[in-house]
């Protein structure tokens, strides 16, 4: 469900997308507020759910988690009860830090930070024993980071 979103929500949303540790009082002064408009305006959007949560992003080399693979999961059948099994297998595996279900040639898009070949194979070996219903996977490993982020773009929709 879409939130009306103002000018001043939008600047908000901006800064906070890129830094979430900033004050109320350097928010407001970017965007042409108080610091208490700005605090009301932040608890609002955390309430109606726009602001879902505030969190540090963690290098993964640093983590001991320096390669990125990119593995495209198909399914054999896509009964809803094996569907959710795999979902909640997906959604409880720490390696995985995103998981797309897709429309094409597979199912599943899940992209994967591990430590090492060796990590990402005995994962995937785990996927394909725990759940009976993965057909294949394809990986892609990835050989460098263009770019990664979170951030929306808040543009003002066309009228």
């Amino acid at each position: 469900m879409a939130i009306d979103l103002d000018k001043f929500d939008r600047g908000i949303l901006a800064i906070m997308q890129t830094d979430a540790r900033r004050s109320a009082e350097s928010i407001g002064a970017q965007v042409g507020l108080s610091a208490s408009a700005v605090q009301r305006r932040l608890a609002r959007l955390r309430e109606d759910g726009v602001i879902r949560a505030e969190v540090a992003l963690v290098d993964p080399a640093c983590a001991g988690r320096p390669l990125t693979v990119i593995a495209d999961v198909e399914v054999e059948r896509e009964r809803p009860e094996l569907q959710l099994r795999l979902k909640q297998w997906i959604a409880a595996e720490p390696a995985i830090q995103e998981a797309w279900y897709v429309t094409g040639e597979g199912d599943y898009v899940l992209i994967v930070a591990v430590r090492d070949v060796q990590a990402y194979e005995a994962l995937m070996q785990r996927l394909m024993i725990e759940n009976a219903n993965v057909l294949r996977f394809r990986t892609r490993v990835a050989l460098g980071t263009l770019k990664r982020g979170l951030a929306l773009s808040l543009e003002e929709p066309a009228a």
